[in-house]
């Protein structure tokens, strides 16, 4: 066998497959794939193309550009009262996806266990896998809105437990913590001595309360990898730039095996990330006050189609049940597509037990959430009528 088994084990991505489906299809109305439907702003456009013009073209530090780091750094201390030593204990990676993936294959020995909340973006437990440790998927429902709970965590803290993933606003479900649900976990966190990687790639999308970072909480800054990014808040995808804080002696483990796979994050990407920082807030208050119009809508038009729909506090996803429909996510995803021309993600996508579920990304215009609600609308019709895919 020529193919490592831990790869040739791995399921590939749900959320590809369903959607090698929808290449070529005309007429689609997509809400499935994660992406701000908003264009980068501008100045930070600019930023980027000017750096070219510039001659900003060569390699930065393994770490990244310092300018950056302590501007993010200026950041996080304007925001959130967090400090870090830029030089020692932030990296710019290439994308929080890089970033997450540094951090499991830094800190985890063969066998060691990752608790994760399940429903949770795809990525996670393979890259658990991948670093040769064991993902612990820790099943959340929609009666708690998909939260993870203190008790539930102990629960699952046995021999072998090193650390806690955790996403908030979460990706697929929208769901977030206010402060004091995260001090509750923080307190189990400390009591069984876990080190937690913190996805919060959607900070600024967060609707309800105030975003809290879990290593602003105290007694938890010394065990957290606190993973950020630009691609969500400042609608920067292609950009592909994220970065860790955390540890000194973590990040440098990050950034050994960083900078023999990766190098360095794009310099294009550095300088435009660092016009973001400076600039981008008023763009963001601009996407985020039109996607939580979004939000209301969708939600309540999900539950008027009497598909049970929670409210997420975060994030541009919704998760509603289709269980009344007796239909399977796939089938339910794959019939809308055919029938309506909507695209959106099965729930089996993100694990086996989720497949009374789909998700929908409201990252899209309000006219085309509009359409395909009543397209949705239509397709439930449809089966009503006798067109059922059955169990």
């Amino acid at each position: 066998m020529k193919i490592a088994k831990r790869v040739e084990q791995l399921a590939p991505s749900g959320i590809r497959a369903f959607f090698d489906l929808v290449l070529g299809m005309k007429d689609v109305i997509s809400l499935g794939v994660g992406e701000p439907d908003f264009i980068t702003p501008w100045q930070i456009r600019e930023k980027a193309i000017s750096s070219l013009e510039k001659g900003y073209t060569s390699y930065t530090s393994n770490k990244g550009m310092p300018e950056l780091r302590r501007e993010i750094n200026t950041f996080l201390g304007q925001r959130y009262g967090l400090s870090y030593d830029y030089n020692e204990e932030i990296l710019i990676t290439v994308g929080v996806s890089e970033g997450l993936d540094l951090a499991f294959r830094a800190i985890l020995n063969p066998g060691d266990k990752v608790l994760i909340h399940d429903p949770c973006y795809v990525s996670y437990a393979p890259v658990v896998t991948l670093a040769g440790g064991e993902a612990v998927m820790i099943k959340t429902d929609l009666s708690t809105g998909f939260k993870l709970t203190p008790k539930v965590i102990e629960a699952y803290c046995t021999k072998g437990v090193k650390a806690l993933m955790i996403n908030y606003p979460c990706n697929p479900t929208g769901t977030s913590y206010t402060k004091k649900e995260l001090q509750a976990i923080a307190q189990i966190v400390h009591k069984h001595d876990l080190i937690v990687i913190s996805d919060e790639v959607y900070d600024e999308l967060t609707y309800d309360f105030d975003h809290t970072p879990f290593a602003s909480l105290k007694g938890m800054k010394e065990r957290t990898i606190y993973l950020n990014g630009f691609s969500k808040a400042y609608a920067m995808t292609g950009f592909r730039l994220g970065w860790a804080a955390g540890p000194a002696e973590i990040i440098a483990g990050m950034t050994k095996i960083h900078q023999y796979t990766m190098l360095c994050a794009s310099i294009t990407a550095q300088m435009a990330a660092l016009e973001a920082l400076k600039t981008g807030f008023k763009d963001i208050a601009i996407m985020k006050r039109e996607y939580h119009r979004r939000r209301n809508y969708i939600v309540g038009a999900l539950n008027d189609l009497g598909l049970p729909c929670h409210m997420p506090q975060g994030a541009f996803y919704v998760f509603p049940s289709i269980k009344k429909t007796g239909m399977k996510s796939m089938d339910f995803a794959k019939g809308l597509l055919q029938s309506q021309k909507v695209a959106l993600v099965p729930g089996s996508a993100f694990g086996e037990n989720l497949d009374d579920f789909i998700r929908i990304s409201y990252a899209s215009s309000y006219d085309n959430l509009k359409e395909a609600i009543a397209r949705i609308k239509e397709y439930l019709k449809e089966n009503r009528h006798g067109k059922k895919t059955k169990r």
